[in-house]
């Protein structure tokens, strides 16, 4: 039952997230009184519509994505007749849209066509979907951080070493009769004990502590506690270790030679507690950067992460966990956050669950938003891109005192739209199938 649930509230989810991100291309095309005729969540057959005004709403079987129908997307390009012996397949192509689309005006009024609407307002109909996404996502982490928190290292300590072990010495090395004792240890501290004092200055984070901590190698320094309640100065002596360097994500720091490079810094033997602690909303701007700049960098190396898909697909080869995955991988994942057994000495509550689901539809609303702006049609961004080169175009004709250049052919950009939706099907197609014969699993 809580793998289904799992799953029902990431399948709402990102129905909500398509749905709202059409109503962001609607609400401002209606303000701008732009005439549309559809609003649909989905692809395909439609499965429900009704009509309200003149705008049919609806939903549609394949929930790969939803669009608005508007009037007037393709301008027409006067004098320029279609001859078969002259014209190619694309732009017998081109004609055909463009044609498809004057059929569609028919004794629509002027000023209601999407193409005559002035710039600035095409990009806010264009815009309005990605930025519903990046709105959802922003609400999201607020409700996260703010209302439920994060998790940070405490300086309460959750397990003292015994003994020093080089970074050298394999992960699983156990302490051995001649190792020498970690500091921690010598010193008397406790699991369970909190550091509030390094050094006779005040701590409040673990960051502080470990800074004070590496920069204090071959020192003895007086360390504050506090124990079952009880404050309590203890004298530490911190040795210099060596210590795998890693950068702001923790991952290793490579040399040039390709081994990971390492440093010679204060080390106490101390491992510290893992909290859910509340953010101030003012932590929330700076976290949103963060990221959407690491969801940047996935969505620019899809096409680099797909050659892993399908190694991964039809060669056997694990896949990559921070790779892309389709919304039945998404699925699962739900599914397995809602239903995923504790560790014994971890209590997981049903809030603990529920947060973990906004966490997944918050990232990937920041996905959306980001793949959105790329700008190639039949992306947002591609229009995007089209109605700033028109305004371009524009302000340099009227720079140089020459007649306006009028729209934008759109229309000529579709051998590319096509192209792309193609490869994006192709895309999702592979990463269903990777889903299904490999998928990715939380823990691996």
């Amino acid at each position: 039952m809580a793998y289904l649930a799992g799953v029902l509230v990431i399948v709402l989810g990102v129905g909500l997230s398509i749905a709202l991100h059409e109503i962001g291309h609607l609400t401002p095309a209606k303000i701008f009184g732009v005439k549309t005729t559809q609003y649909m969540v989905g692809f395909g057959p439609t499965l429900w519509s009704t009509k309200r005004g003149e705008t049919e709403y609806g939903i549609k079987a394949i929930p790969l994505g939803g669009y608005i129908r508007m009037v007037g997307m393709f301008p027409p390009v006067p004098g320029r007749p279609v001859r078969a012996d002259t014209t190619g397949r694309w732009s017998l192509l081109a004609e055909q849209a463009r044609t498809e689309s004057q059929r569609e005006i028919g004794d629509v009024p002027n000023e209601r066509l999407f193409y005559t609407k002035p710039v600035w307002q095409r990009l806010i109909i264009m815009l309005g979907g990605p930025t519903m996404n990046l709105i959802i996502a922003i609400v999201l982490l607020t409700l996260i951080m703010v209302g439920y928190g994060m998790p940070e290292q405490t300086t309460q300590l959750s397990s003292v070493s015994q003994c020093v072990i080089p970074a050298s010495a394999p992960a699983d090395q156990k302490c051995r009769p001649s190792d020498p004792a970690a500091p921690a240890a010598a010193a008397g501290l406790k699991p369970g004990d909190t550091i509030i004092s390094f050094a006779g200055r005040p701590v409040s984070s673990w960051e502080q502590v470990r800074t004070a901590i590496a920069g204090a190698g071959g020192s003895t320094v007086n360390l504050g506690i506090e124990r079952a309640g009880e404050q309590l100065t203890v004298q530490v002596s911190p040795v210099a270790n060596e210590r795998y360097v890693t950068d702001d994500d923790g991952q290793p720091v490579l040399g040039s030679d390709g081994k990971r490079l390492t440093e010679r810094v204060g080390f106490l033997g101390v491992t510290p507690t893992s909290a859910t602690v509340k953010q101030p909303l003012s932590a929330v701007p700076g976290q949103l950067g963060d990221y959407l700049g690491k969801t940047a960098g996935v969505v620019l190396r899809i096409p680099q992460k797909m050659v892993g898909v399908a190694q991964a697909a039809f060669g056997g080869a694990e896949r990559d966990v921070n790779g892309p995955i389709s919304i039945l991988g998404v699925s699962r994942v739900a599914g397995e956050v809602a239903s995923a057994q504790s560790p014994p000495d971890v209590t997981t509550t049903t809030v603990d669950r529920f947060v973990g689901l906004l966490s997944l539809i918050m990232s990937l609303n920041l996905a959306l938003f980001i793949f959105n702006l790329i700008p190639l049609l039949p992306l947002d961004g591609g229009h995007v891109a089209g109605a700033l080169w028109e305004g371009l175009r524009r302000q340099i004709a009227r720079v140089r005192n020459r007649p306006d250049p009028g729209p934008v052919d759109v229309a000529r950009a579709l051998p590319i739209a096509y192209g792309v939706a193609s490869l994006l099907i192709g895309m999702s197609v592979l990463l269903i199938y990777a889903d299904l014969v490999n998928p990715i699993k939380l823990g691996g």
